[in-house]
């Protein structure tokens, strides 16, 4: 029996910190209340050569979460859900034991694996089975890097579970996998909506580790016996939502309309639209854009973009440096700096993982025969420019391969509190940009469990629910002259790296 006002309880899980938030919805009145109750860090660990996840500390912040609902008296929790990061995942033995902890997607022993791949698979095929952007850090690339350096590895192998699949595991002794988290692994078939068998031979992975996935919706157990004896709690229902956070993000944008162009602005930027079905034409494949499964049949059309990396990396190279500047006071001298000086194509490669992200931007800069910026203001600067140009960029070609014209940008992510960036977006866009809400995977994560439990009714009621119970604020465009200079200069800048 679900209560009114239904309680539920998300953890959104991103690649630098997470958050448990408790969702309310009070179906009489039409609103829907968040309250974030846990907060936590997300560090990855370095182990030698290899970076990894902390796993086990990912889980214990759960627990806390758990605990934390009851002792801010939350005492009828309907459901909870997970959602994450896509393409890392762990691997369990036959006994269920988890075989080490998984590995980070900025780890290196993928360097050099997905150009191996291709040469045995064929970069048009893979794309036609698969319809997903080419990204050194995907699944079937992790795997085959295994496969390679560490066979052993797999053989012992008996299960692959994704990060949420592998947490509710944990929670609930049940396994599953997710299908909008299993569609980032490049090994899900973009047409079949099955791992692709053939796909899965030609590499000589074994098939038998992979669940069939669950519709996001479903529900997947309950928290276990010891659990709840362990935190003294009650069992709570565990449901698989659009378990990659961009799956999740999507779910809470607040459009008006069926068709639209959202961006969900985080570590990642993930900028595109939903459509009917995947697109995998050759200009698709030419441009590397990327088929993600949505939540109730839907389809994300998408570009994966650096993102706020670019500024956190900065942020924490200086801080190593003994400069300890906040986010905000970066913002605050980016601004006071001359506009459209310095540029960079947020998606080269250098930037992926580098030692030292300031450093590299300025020999980006080098590279590209630009004046070099030199203050902390200047890097942001170049960096906020940079993506908000890239964002025009993505999303004209985004229009092109949808055959549709958006009149606007909705921006959802902790990204949105940089309301500088907001509206460098609107201006190099020049439409207007609406952002909000700022907890976007954390709610579309909490309005599938209500889908689920029967409260809302779909996905439309859904975003009108989140419309009317979260301020969007909205951004219009200036210096239409200024930034049509700047993206001329932007895309000479970039055709280094093809402009990706």
């Amino acid at each position: 029996m679900v209560s009114n006002p239904s309680t539920v309880l998300a953890f959104d899980l991103g690649a630098s910190s997470g958050r448990a938030i408790v969702g309310r919805l009070d179906s009489e009145a039409g609103q829907i209340t968040i309250e974030e109750i846990h907060r936590f860090s997300n560090d990855p660990v370095q182990v030698g050569n290899h970076l990894h996840w902390d796993i086990l500390r990912l889980l214990h912040e759960l627990k806390q979460g758990i605990l934390q609902t009851k002792h801010l008296g939350y005492s009828h929790i309907e459901s909870l859900a997970i959602d994450s990061w896509a393409v890392d995942f762990g691997l369990l033995a036959a006994n269920g034991e988890l075989l080490g902890n998984p590995y980070h997607y900025r780890d290196h022993h993928t360097d050099g694996i997905m150009s191996e791949v291709m040469d045995i698979v064929g970069r048009e095929k893979l794309y036609a089975l698969t319809g997903l952007q080419f990204l050194q850090f995907n699944s079937i690339f992790q795997l085959y890097a295994i496969q390679k350096n560490n066979p052993e590895l797999l053989d012992r192998a008996a299960t692959f579970l994704m990060i949420p699949d592998l947490l509710r595991y944990f929670l609930t002794g049940e396994k599953h996998s997710e299908f909008t988290n299993a569609t980032t692994t490049q090994l899900f078939n973009a047409t079949s909506f099955t791992w692709d068998a053939s796909l899965i031979e030609q590499l000589h992975l074994p098939a038998q580790i992979f669940l069939p996935p669950v519709a996001s919706g479903s529900r997947v157990g309950s928290l276990s016996p010891a659990l709840c004896e362990e935190l003294d709690v009650p069992s709570i229902p565990v449901i698989a939502v659009g378990e990659h956070d961009t799956a999740s993000a999507v779910v809470a944008v607040p459009a008006l309309h069926d068709d639209f162009a959202f961006l969900s602005c985080g570590t990642w930027s993930l900028l595109g639209t939903e459509t009917e079905k995947p697109i995998l034409t050759e200009q698709a494949l030419a441009w590397n854009f990327t088929n993600e499964g949505g939540v109730f049949g839907t389809n994300r059309l998408l570009k994966n973009i650096m993102g706020l990396w670019l500024i956190n990396e900065c942020k924490r190279a200086w801080d190593k440096e003994g400069k300890s500047v906040g986010f905000a006071e970066l913002v605050k001298q980016a601004e006071a700096v001359k506009p459209f000086q310095f540029f960079i194509d947020p998606d080269d490669d250098m930037f992926l993982n580098p030692a030292h992200m300031p450093k590299q931007i300025q020999q980006y800069c080098r590279d590209t025969n630009q004046a070099v910026p030199q203050t902390d203001g200047e890097i942001i600067r170049c960096i906020m420019e940079s993506l908000a140009l890239k964002y025009r960029f993505i999303l004209e070609r985004t229009e092109q391969l949808s055959g549709k014209t958006y009149r606007g940008l909705h921006i959802v992510g902790g990204g949105i509190q940089n309301e500088l960036l907001c509206q460098f977006t609107a201006s190099a866009i020049q439409r207007e940009v609406w952002a909000g809400p700022v907890e976007g995977s954390a709610l579309g994560n909490l309005v599938v469990q209500w889908i689920s439990l029967g409260v809302i009714a779909n996905l439309r009621e859904a975003r009108k629910l989140i419309r009317s119970s979260f301020p969007v604020k909205t951004y219009h465009p200036q210096d239409e002259a200024g930034w049509q200079a700047a993206y001329a200069a932007f895309l000479k800048v970039a055709s280094r790296s093809t402009v990706k």
